[in-house]
């Protein structure tokens, strides 16, 4: 999911999901429901399908959930001088309907939003500056650019109301057993076409100038996934479907409401490595024994439904092997892309950016172009979680607390080349999002019967509302097929069954 640093140029993130092999894997005939079911991986979608699969299963069923390391996985915090900093997911788009449900349900609170301007960086010099002045931001972008901007706007706008369908259809029930399924549902063809055309070849067919996708996509692919304009055109869809709206975040750390869905799910937590998922025939029925180990001991449990919630991909090393599948389950096809976020608290360097007198640095944020020799994607001054009435931002000229991100480890000597000085570097290396190429296979959702896997959905796009929808499509999918409401999966016309339902 995009790392993302507050913008407010043009900006990012959101949203969406969904094969399924067979008619097997429902409810015994006697029609009793699951009794056990379990959900590897704690962050948001992993929660987020605990907290839906309690919503349609009832209060009878257990629901266990595993995590190896902390509760929110991607969603996580680094604490600097006693204040707690994103250093994860950041961002949540206006349109995120089931983010905005959880924190009403949970009873969150919104972050306080900062003002901060936007720059992109070349190498050499600013290209691109924002000002105070949103009439003169605008002119100069039509002056720079023409009316690219307006017909970028124009295509992100149409994919965007056709990509909130899924809202409906899920709060009518219906689910997909696959994301190929979810996107013909959503935009046919042309969506799934997307997922295998390069975004600048899109971009470039629309007419939008080659100068306006390196100066002002190119960077934003890069704040949000690391990557470069080659990505597929739904998955640049996705990361730039935020322009222009209200970006927000949660008070106190976007990770709280992962343990807030938890326990709304009155999910019992076991932190424990999965080592094997093993299938057990029993009659005409069958169970997956999932063996983990704790700090302590060795276990196993037997579960009727299980839903895999962390990335299965080799350079991941979930640590998960199967056992007892005739024929084997396929692997999962692909590599997780690794990007690095390091909170640094020192002294920007402004000079380098070209202000000798870093008063007059007037940028809080800089993204970068895709330029050979650059060695960071993005520089911001970054704000805690916990913002209070009398917070302002630190001046360049103060010691500040900042958020860069970077394909790897910063060297020293390019820590000292983007800062004067600095007291302490905290760094995380993410295996953050898919490395996306143009040709990929969407990995499937269904891996056997009832054994589920939700992070397929990521290689349409990746972010927490993805993950969310994701997991809500998961939920109502194993629920189906367990009480056999195949009438209720990969239905096709669905906006006219809707109308003719209401």
């Amino acid at each position: 999911m995009p790392l993302c640093t507050s913008l407010t140029l043009y900006l990012l993130s959101l949203v969406f999901l969904g094969e399924t092999r067979g008619d097997s894997g429902f409810a015994p005939l006697d029609g009793a429901p699951p009794s056990k079911i379990a959900v590897v991986g704690a962050g948001i979608g992993g929660t987020a399908t605990a907290h839906f699969l309690r919503q349609h299963f009832g209060p009878e069923v257990r629901i266990d959930v595993f995590e190896r390391k902390a509760v929110g996985g991607r969603l996580a915090t680094v604490t600097v001088n006693q204040q707690d900093y994103e250093s994860g997911g950041s961002i949540i788009h206006s349109l995120n309907l089931h983010m905005q449900d959880f924190v009403k349900q949970l009873g969150l609170k919104y972050r306080k939003s900062v003002a901060g301007k936007t720059a992109v960086f070349n190498g050499k010099e600013f290209i691109l500056e924002e000002t105070d002045w949103y009439l003169l931001d605008l002119f100069r972008l039509w002056w720079r650019y023409g009316i690219s901007f307006i017909r970028l706007q124009m295509w992100v706008e149409e994919i965007m109301e056709k990509f909130m369908r899924i809202y409906k259809y899920q709060a009518h029930g219906y689910a997909f057993s696959s994301v190929e399924e979810l996107l013909h549902s959503l935009g046919g063809t042309g969506f799934l076409n997307m997922t295998h055309r390069s975004l600048s070849e899109s971009l470039l067919e629309l007419g939008v100038s080659q100068r306006f996708i390196d100066e002002v996509i190119a960077p934003i692919m890069r704040v949000n996934y690391g990557q470069n304009i080659s990505i597929p055109a739904f998955v640049g869809a996705v990361s730039l479907a935020g322009a222009q709206a209200n970006l927000w975040a949660v008070e106190g750390g976007n990770k709280l409401v992962c343990s807030g869905l938890l326990k709304l799910a009155k999910a019992n937590f076991i932190q424990a490595q999965v080592t094997t998922i093993s299938l057990h025939l029993k009659g005409e029925s069958h169970q997956y024994e999932l063996s983990y180990t704790t700090q302590t001991d060795k276990v196993s449990d037997f579960y009727d439904i299980v839903v895999i919630a962390t990335p299965l991909q080799q350079n991941v090393n979930s640590g998960i092997s199967f056992q007892g599948f005739e024929p084997q389950l396929p692997d999962i096809a692909g590599f997780y892309h690794q990007t690095v976020a390091s909170i640094v608290h020192g002294y920007m360097n402004c000079s380098y950016f070209g202000f000798p007198d870093p008063k007059l640095f007037p940028f809080a944020s800089v993204l970068t172009t895709d330029t050979p020799g650059l060695f960071f994607n993005s520089a911001a001054s970054a704000c805690p979680v916990n913002i209070t009435a009398g917070f302002r931002r630190k001046q360049p000229q103060e010691a500040g607390v900042y958020k860069v991100f970077s394909p790897k480890p910063l060297e020293k000597n390019e820590l000292k080349t983007l800062f004067k000085s600095y007291y302490s570097v905290q760094v995380t290396d993410w295996q953050a999002y898919p490395h996306y190429g143009s040709t990929q296979e969407l990995p499937p959702v269904t891996l056997h019967d009832s054994l589920y896997y939700l992070n397929g959905i990521e290689w349409a796009g990746s972010a927490m509302e993805m993950s969310s929808v994701a997991a809500k499509n998961i939920a109502l999918l194993a629920y189906h097929r367990w009480n056999r409401q195949l009438e209720m999966i990969d239905q096709k016309d669905l906006m006219h069954k809707i109308k003719t339902e209401l």
